[in-house]
C-alpha cells in the first residue's frame, strides 16, 4: 500500500538564502516531488484547487514566496532572481534532490529563472498564465495603479484586481479566498514584487532552458495574450502549448480538474511531445 501524508500539512522552513518560507505539503514522500509556485499577489492558496484533485501518488509542496502568504517579510529581495534562488534553496531544505515544477503567472518567470540556476535539479516545467516577456501595456498599467497603493490594501481593490483575471465564475467561498490572501499582503509586497516583474528579462536566454515544458494559457488571458505564447513556446527548446477555450489567465482557478489531468499525463509522460 502506497503510504501518504494522512493529511495535507503545513510547514515552516528556514532556507539557505536567509528567509523561512511556508509551504503545503501532501501526497506520496516517495512520490515524484511537484513544487507549485503561486503568482502575484497571491500564496499558496492560488493552487488549492488543484492541490484537492491531485492524485495522492505525487508528492506536492505549494509555497508561499517571500513575503507572501504565512512566509516571512524581508526588506528587500524580491527580484524575480531572489524568488527562484529560493525555489531552489527550498528543494534543499525539504530533501529533494528533483522536482518539477509548476508556475502561475508571477511563478512562471520564477520557475523558468529556477530552471537555469539549477537545471541538474528540475525535471520539467509547468507555466500557467506565462508570457515570453512581463513587459507589455497591461502590465504598465497595473503598475501605475498600484504606485499609491495605500496600507492595508483595500479589499475592494484586490477583489476589482482579481476579478479582472478571470473569465469563469468561481465559486464563491474561494473567490472570497483568493481576495483576503491578496488584501493581507503590505502594499510595500505588491509593489516591490510587481517591480521584480517588469525588470526581468530572460529573453536571451530560453533557449537554453533545455527541461521539458508544458505551458498552459487560457484563450481569454487579459495580460498574456496568444502571440506571446507562440514566442514562447518557439523559444523553449522543448515545449508545448495547450489553450484552454472559454479561460481567462488563471486556468487553476478556473479549470483545475482539465489543470490537474494536464498535469498529471505531463508528469508521466515524462515530457513535453
Amino acid at each position: 500500500m502506497t503510504s501518504t501524508l494522512a493529511d495535507p500539512r503545513f510547514g515552516t522552513v528556514p532556507l539557505a538564502t536567509g528567509v523561512r518560507l511556508r509551504h503545503r505539503e501532501q501526497g506520496d514522500p516517495h512520490g515524484d516531488v511537484i513544487v507549485f509556485v503561486h503568482g502575484w499577489p497571491d500564496s499558496w492558496y492560488s493552487f488549492s484547487r488543484v492541490l484537492s484533485l491531485l492524485p495522492q501518488r505525487h508528492h506536492a509542496y505549494a509555497v508561499d514566496l517571500r513575503g507572501f502568504g504565512g512566509s516571512e517579510r524581508p526588506a528587500g529581495g524580491y527580484g524575480i532572481d531572489d524568488l527562484a534562488a529560493d525555489v531552489v534553496a527550498l528543494l534543499d531544505a525539504v530533501g529533494a534532490q528533483r522536482a518539477t515544477l509548476v508556475g502561475h503567472s508571477m511563478g512562471t518567470f520564477v520557475v523558468r529563472r529556477a530552471a537555469r540556476l539549477a537545471p541538474e535539479r528540475v525535471d520539467r516545467l509547468v507555466l500557467i498564465g506565462s508570457a515570453h516577456t512581463t513587459v507589455n501595456p497591461v502590465m504598465q498599467e497595473v503598475r501605475e495603479q498600484i504606485i499609491d497603493l495605500p496600507d492595508p490594501v483595500p479589499v475592494a481593490f484586490a477583489e476589482e484586481f482579481q476579478a479582472g483575471t478571470v473569465h469563469r465564475r468561481l465559486p464563491q467561498a474561494f473567490f472570497d479566498g483568493i481576495v483576503a490572501e491578496s488584501a493581507a499582503l503590505p502594499a510595500r509586497i505588491w509593489r516591490a514584487t510587481f517591480d521584480g516583474i517588469l525588470a526581468f528579462d530572460d529573453t536571451a536566454e530560453l533557449g537554453r532552458i533545455t527541461t521539458p515544458t508544458l505551458v498552459l494559457w487560457g484563450e481569454h488571458d487579459a495580460l498574456f495574450d496568444r502571440e506571446q505564447q507562440q514566442r514562447l513556446v518557439s523559444a523553449l527548446p522543448d515545449a508545448r502549448l495547450l489553450v484552454y477555450p472559454d479561460t481567462g489567465h488563471c486556468p487553476n482557478w478556473e479549470q483545475p480538474h482539465r489543470v490537474v489531468a494536464d498535469l498529471d499525463a505531463f508528469v508521466s509522460s515524462g515530457g513535453a511531445r
